[in-house]
């Protein structure tokens, strides 16, 4: 055989290894589409493209104020039937404006009174499904007092529950938020407690719908499986995608759950459980779900070496989780009682002056100590409902708000003073 025949026979060989390679990858990403396919016919989940959400966009065509969206369903999601996912749609019929996944929407809601008449307050709710066109979707649970306490239940969810069936109108703000999930190349770990699974589930089929080809975990812990909501959905997706890796976390398992299986951890979601499962790897961590879980999870994070700027979180409420890096904090804003010490507060229309006290948080927390009622929504920046106007001085914001205020005016649900400010309450 001459040199020549000789190097045609390993081209060949070559060539040959080269094409059954393409048509195995062909033909698992066939199965892996068809799949979907199926999966999408039986839940009816999206397939088609969606328009992409760049970090940085600003969503085109949101609406001012709130405007009118109809409810088209209303399904429960959970064995224990706590939670409940509203599909609205536009009573206007017009497109919606694409949103990042992770951003939550504003209800005004007219809750009952004893009395007969109706009284009105602000909420807001993540959005748990990917951006369309037609529709949004949120999944609120019923808050319930906790065990032997006097806490009142959740209104707002409760008139959800309650109150809110097919074809109810709602007032709806536009989309906002700054938690959302980023369009790049990085894999992802998604970690959802409780009820806080539902920007999870948002990103999640963002992510599978725009970027199937990036690496996905799903960490979501709850008390033990009557607890979870879409666990046929999230299990569909896992089996369609072979980059999506679903774990289930039970803190109380029952009998049948108590066994670990593939996909089943019994325990609460901590550092320990994400070395055993993740490979050494950049990965973005997006978290929400109650302080407890905040508060533990993220300085653990820190001490394992996870960059700051890969650990994105949400707390439930007003809760506030604070970074170990002080340079997350401008330095610009007052840090300690004796910068803050000769600082004076006065409420205008109350009458009422009194000396700062860092130790209250925002200033609103320090009105309601002090007397002065404010209404208020969210407590976390993102309704609106304490906007105050500011008649002399200055504040600062420790956190970016969701909520852009109008010229002149504040939310005092995540600010403090900068200096000596007279405000119109």
């Amino acid at each position: 055989m001459t040199s020549l025949a000789l190097l045609l026979w390993i081209v060949s060989g070559i060539v040959l290894q080269l094409a059954i390679y393409l048509g195995i990858g062909f033909w698992r990403h066939w199965q892996d589409y068809q799949a979907l396919r199926h999966r999408a016919a039986e839940f009816n989940l999206p397939v088609a493209p969606l328009p992409p959400v760049e970090a940085g966009d600003t969503p085109a065509a949101a609406w001012p104020a709130f405007r009118t969206f109809r409810v088209e369903r209303k399904v429960v999601e959970d064995a224990a039937q706590s939670v409940c996912s509203f599909y609205l749609m536009p009573q206007d019929g017009q497109a919606l404006p694409p949103f990042r996944p992770g951003q939550f929407l504003t209800f005004r809601l007219d809750l009952p009174t004893a009395t007969g008449g109706a009284e009105q307050i602000v909420r807001c709710y993540s959005l748990s499904d990917a951006p369309r066109p037609d529709g949004y979707r949120v999944s609120i649970k019923r808050l319930l007092p906790p065990v032997g306490s006097q806490v009142p239940p959740g209104r707002s969810s409760g008139f959800f529950h309650d109150h809110v069936d097919v074809g109810s109108l709602l007032q709806v703000r536009a989309p906002a938020g700054h938690f959302h999930i980023d369009r790049s190349d990085a894999p992802v770990v998604l970690i959802g407690g409780g009820i806080g699974i539902t920007p999870m589930l948002s990103m999640l089929s963002w992510c599978l719908n725009e970027q199937p080809a990036r690496e996905v975990w799903l960490f979501y812990g709850v008390r033990d499986g009557s607890e979870l909501m879409m666990q046929a959905r999230l299990e569909a997706l896992a089996a369609a995608h072979h980059n999506f890796h679903l774990r289930f976390c039970f803190s109380r398992p029952r009998a049948e759950e108590s066994a670990r299986s593939a996909d089943h951890h019994r325990g609460r979601i901590d550092v320990r459980l994400l070395r055993m499962e993740l490979a050494l790897k950049p990965y973005h961590f997006y978290i929400c779900g109650p302080t407890t879980l905040m508060e533990s999870l993220v300085p653990a994070l820190e001490d394992w070496g996870v960059p700051d700027a890969h650990i994105h979180f949400e707390a439930f409420g007003p809760a506030s989780i604070k970074r170990r890096r002080a340079a997350t904090i401008p330095a610009t804003i007052p840090q300690n009682g004796a910068e803050d010490a000769g600082i004076v507060v006065t409420f205008a229309q109350s009458g009422k002056q009194f000396p700062w006290q860092p130790a209250a948080g925002s200033l609103l927390e320090f009105a309601e100590a002090n007397g002065i009622a404010v209404d208020s929504g969210c407590r976390a920046g993102g309704c609106g409902t304490c906007q105050t106007t500011i008649r002399v001085g200055e504040v600062a914001y420790r956190q970016p708000p969701d909520y852009d205020p109008e010229p002149g005016t504040c939310l005092l649900c995540v600010c403090v003073p900068r200096a000596n400010v007279t405000l119109e309450v």
